[in-house]
């Protein structure tokens, strides 16, 4: 058989080759072998990537005035504010006071939290962070998140509050009330009362 001969022949020929002639044959094979691994399409390895969205806008000392039919009803100023375009949402930080006005743009109340969140689309305030709400007629609300919503300008939380007025102190879980802080409805109230009893 040719093909057998072939074989022969060549391992022959291979076992006649001096050191320095295998070496360099060697050599040779090694070099087409990387050669070709780095011409093939292996696919790499997906890089690592850094999921870090920077914002599209930030600043200190800001102010932000949410109107309603032309006239402000709530100002917001925050130490430090951060707006993703994707998102619609404005975050604020370090230091944030609100104030809430009516319709005549009269002063009503004062908010201050540690952060707060205002949707762009609807204009809703989120505050979270030792919240504090102080109504120009003296009664406060203690909390730790509440919404103030811009359609119905009411303030509501779902979570545990305090509400100290002149002759009581209430607390519970659950809570609504219009901006002024003279409306108000607790869910889940109790508290102490200087007031009497009706008869």
């Amino acid at each position: 058989m040719k093909i057998g001969e072939i074989i022969v022949t060549k391992k022959f020929q291979i076992s006649n080759l001096s050191h320095l002639q295998r070496f360099s044959l060697l050599t040779f094979h090694v070099l087409l072998l990387i050669l070709l691994f780095a011409c093939s399409d292996v696919p790499e390895k997906d890089s690592v990537q850094v999921d870090k969205q920077y914002p599209d806008q930030e600043s200190w000392g800001s102010e932000i005035v949410l109107t309603k039919e032309g006239k402000k009803r709530a100002v917001i100023d925050a130490g430090h504010l951060v707006k993703y375009n994707d998102r619609a949402v404005i975050s604020m930080d370090e230091k944030v006071d609100v104030d809430f006005f009516d319709v005549h743009e009269t002063h009503l109340s004062h908010l201050k939290s540690e952060e707060a969140k205002v949707n762009e689309r609807t204009n809703d305030l989120v505050a979270s962070g030792n919240v504090v709400v102080v109504s120009d007629s003296g009664v406060t609300l203690y909390t730790e998140e509440l919404k103030w919503d811009h359609k119905r300008e009411k303030i509501i939380s779902d979570v545990f509050i305090k509400l100290v007025t002149k002759k009581d102190t209430l607390t519970g879980i659950g809570f609504v009330s219009d901006s002024n802080l003279e409306n108000w409805v607790i869910h889940n109230p109790s508290g102490v009362t200087n007031r009497g009893l009706k008869k």
